[in-house]
């Protein structure tokens, strides 16, 4: 049964990628209206991207409600990789818009173009800004708050956004002033800036779908817990992953060899309860080990033996 904090993280995601869908649906309608009016490939550039971002936060709206739901017969680990999975889909999307872009950029440059109507085009661009800052703050305190690795990608993308509407901006008045040809300049800029962070989400999806360990911080953490109880002569054999919000935690407890099994278990309890109050979202498993029959290893990494 899951308990207040759960249902709350899971009430602040499913918000999340509610407001971001919304957003960029308000962005696609607004961007559309500039591009018509200026005929800007840097405006253009962003109406694409608004698009790709519309289409990424359907699939995490629809992959995080999935996330959330709880582990089931066929599935006793839970759903949380179809975070992983969105946001591998997320990185594709980008990845296209981004080649689509640097193709129209390549043509615009050779065969340049008159901007028209610049004050629309930058009226625009100032409205998509102050929206995305809005969104922005929302899903990091989301994800502050939930660790979720889909809305940590959607964020990542809409930070760019801010910097290539910017950017568009400058473009803009570079052309008012008669210089358009850095109009396909700055769309160029952009899409290679967009397949570098279609690279960096992918790059963190496929880490989580390959079961990476979490963060030497989070492991050495670990470790210091577990050797704090007093009864507990060591550890080794840590392993850890994360998928969506769950962090699944493995360890081996070295304790006392003439321990009772009652005795034992009640220690194997206590540190499990202290590493769950570190991490609440988190799965433990830990075995007992006779200490008498483990290696000491001076370091904290026993689990490299």
């Amino acid at each position: 049964m899951q308990n207040t904090e759960q249902l709350e993280k899971a009430r602040l995601m499913r918000l999340a990628t509610y407001a971001s869908t919304a957003t960029a649906i308000t962005l696609i309608v607004a961007k559309l209206f500039a591009w018509l009016w200026t005929d800007s490939v840097s405006i253009l550039s962003t109406l694409i991207d608004s698009c790709l971002d519309a289409a990424a936060s359907l699939i995490n709206l629809l992959a995080v409600r999935h996330a959330l739901e709880p582990a089931d017969k066929e599935h006793r680990f839970g759903h949380g990789k179809a975070e992983s999975l969105a946001g591998l889909g997320q990185a594709t999307f980008i990845a296209g818009s981004a080649g689509f872009l640097l193709l129209e950029a390549a043509r615009r440059l050779f065969h340049p173009q008159p901007v028209n109507v610049v004050g629309i085009g930058i009226s625009v661009m100032i409205f998509s800004i102050a929206v995305t800052l809005i969104l922005l703050a929302f899903q990091r305190y989301v994800v502050r708050k939930t660790g979720s690795t889909a809305i940590k990608a959607d964020s990542l993308h809409y930070a760019t956004d801010v910097l290539v509407n910017g950017s568009v901006i400058v473009a803009l008045l570079l052309a008012f002033y008669g210089w358009p040809g850095f109009d396909p300049l700055f769309a160029a800029a952009i899409g290679i800036y967009i397949l570098y962070n279609a690279k960096q989400i992918a790059s963190e999806a496929i880490q989580h779908l390959m079961d990476h360990e979490l963060p030497d911080t989070d492991r050495k953490r670990i470790h210091d817990i577990v050797i704090s109880h007093k009864h507990v002569k060591g550890m080794h054999d840590l392993r850890t992953r994360r998928a969506g919000t769950t962090a699944f935690i493995q360890l081996h407890l070295e304790l006392d060899d003439k321990l009772t099994l009652l005795h034992a278990h009640a220690i194997s309890d206590a540190v499990e309860a202290k590493i769950k109050k570190a991490y609440p979202d988190s799965e433990i498993i830990i075995h007992e080990d006779p200490a008498s029959l483990t290696e000491p290893v001076p370091e904290f990494d026993r689990d490299e033996q």
